[in-house]
């Protein structure tokens, strides 16, 4: 069962939450962070993105870098800027994209709960990427950023959140990329309380985006554990930060692939090829978007075409052989592009449906690509299957936006 506790978030004044808020460090790289940051010393950049106040080429992962991210931290807290809760809350974190409103419960999620599995993960981990974070988070002694969590539909939660947000939220804001903002505080200590036995009722929570964060948080506050010879399992550094939403809440968008060559094919080639095993219809010059499970969208030479895999070329009862994912990887990119490791493999690259498939458009057009291949999203339903099946996702599969703001809302370790 799903432990959570309330917590004194560290968080920004009212009137300081547009300076402070920024976007997660892993979605932009130093100089853009540096751009964003330019002028607004209040901007969490400081702190997760420290290498914006040293010379431009400053390695991230220098020890002074880390350093910094303690010395802004600690002048944040000291300035006014972040300001800690007097009591232990819960809190309603809302995002709006285009019309359409996320709610989640931000929560102080277990660490037990992620070592043992009822916290579940679809996506392998980088050692190296943990590392940075785990760095991170033991020096600053906190969660600065949140993870994201799903959870299976819960109606006594769902009427938490209702009750909730009738008020007038904490934070309201857009920010620049047109994406609203939404923040509650949960102060009332009977629905407090309602959260917390919930949660005890809810099997497992899943890891919908940012696996290396909460493989970080986790990990740090497993060392901790194992550190203090008093421990009782009660203390702050057994929980870390987390937004959890309702499954029926989310909604997965499209995560596309882009490839430089038809590796030796002429296109008439290649669309033979691909007939042995998609219906292959052309769609001529407006583009396509793939509009069920197993229909993909081919862009090529000037014209989009629609591709329906065959019935037998994949296995509808196995959890990653279903995905269309799978599918293309397999009948396309390896079978006719010799494209083996998505990983690793230079000749592939990846578009988020958040750009639109003009974006796919405009690569091969410019000639950087030869070709794009448009996927229809993964449900929700599959990412869990996926999950409890112990199975996990091929890369590139998932995209979740909006994506969470930083700065709303802070854990520490020690309260």
């Amino acid at each position: 069962m799903a432990k959570v506790k309330p917590f004194r978030g560290v968080r920004p004044p009212k009137d300081m939450i547009t300076e402070v808020a920024s976007r997660p460090y892993d979605v932009l790289n130093s100089e853009e962070a540096r751009k964003e940051a330019d002028g607004n010393p209040k901007s969490l950049y400081h702190i997760i993105k420290p290498e914006i106040d040293f010379e431009p080429g400053t390695d991230e992962h220098d020890p002074k870098v880390y350093d910094k991210a303690v010395e802004n931290f600690n002048a944040f807290q000291q300035n006014g800027w972040l300001v800690q809760d007097d009591k232990e809350h819960y809190y309603i974190y809302a995002q709006t994209m285009d019309g359409r409103t996320q709610y989640g419960i931000v929560v102080a999620a277990n660490v037990d709960d992620y070592m043992n599995e009822r916290i579940k993960k679809h996506e392998l981990t980088r050692r190296d990427k943990e590392e940075d974070r785990m760095k991170h988070v033991r020096c600053n002694n906190a969660n600065i950023e949140p993870v994201f969590f799903a959870f299976p539909d819960n109606p006594a939660l769902e009427e938490v959140i209702k009750t909730v947000t009738k008020n007038d939220p904490e934070y309201d804001f857009t920010a620049e990329d047109g994406f609203g903002h939404h923040f509650w505080v949960i102060d009332d200590p009977e629905m407090i309380k309602t959260v917390t036995e919930e949660f005890e009722k809810i099997p497992y929570l899943y890891i919908a985006d940012g696996h290396h964060r909460t493989a970080a948080a986790a990990l740090v506050g497993n060392e901790k554990a194992k550190a203090n010879p008093n421990h009782t399992g009660d203390e702050e550094y057994n929980y870390f930060l987390a937004v959890a939403f309702p499954a029926s809440h989310l909604k997965i968008i499209d995560y596309n692939r882009v490839v430089k060559d038809l590796n030796g094919l002429t296109p008439a080639e290649f669309l033979k090829k691909i007939e042995e095993n998609f219906i292959v219809e052309p769609k001529g010059t407006e583009i396509y978007h793939p509009d069920r499970l197993h229909n993909f969208s081919l862009y090529l030479d000037g014209q989009w075409y629609s591709l329906t895999a065959r019935e037998g070329r994949y296995n509808d009862a196995d959890p990653i052989g279903v995905l269309d994912v799978t599918i293309s990887s397999d009948l396309i990119l390896r079978d006719i592009l010799g494209i083996h490791d998505l990983r690793s493999d230079k000749r592939i690259d990846f578009v988020g449906g958040i750009r639109g498939l003009e974006e796919l458009k405009r690569r091969v057009d410019s000639g950087e690509m030869k070709m794009a291949l448009a996927l229809y999203p993964v449900s929700m339903d599959q990412l869990m299957n996926i999950a409890d099946t112990g199975n996990i996702m091929p890369p590139k599969t998932t995209w979740f936006e909006p994506k969470l703001r930083s700065g709303l809302v802070i854990h520490k370790l020690e309260d």
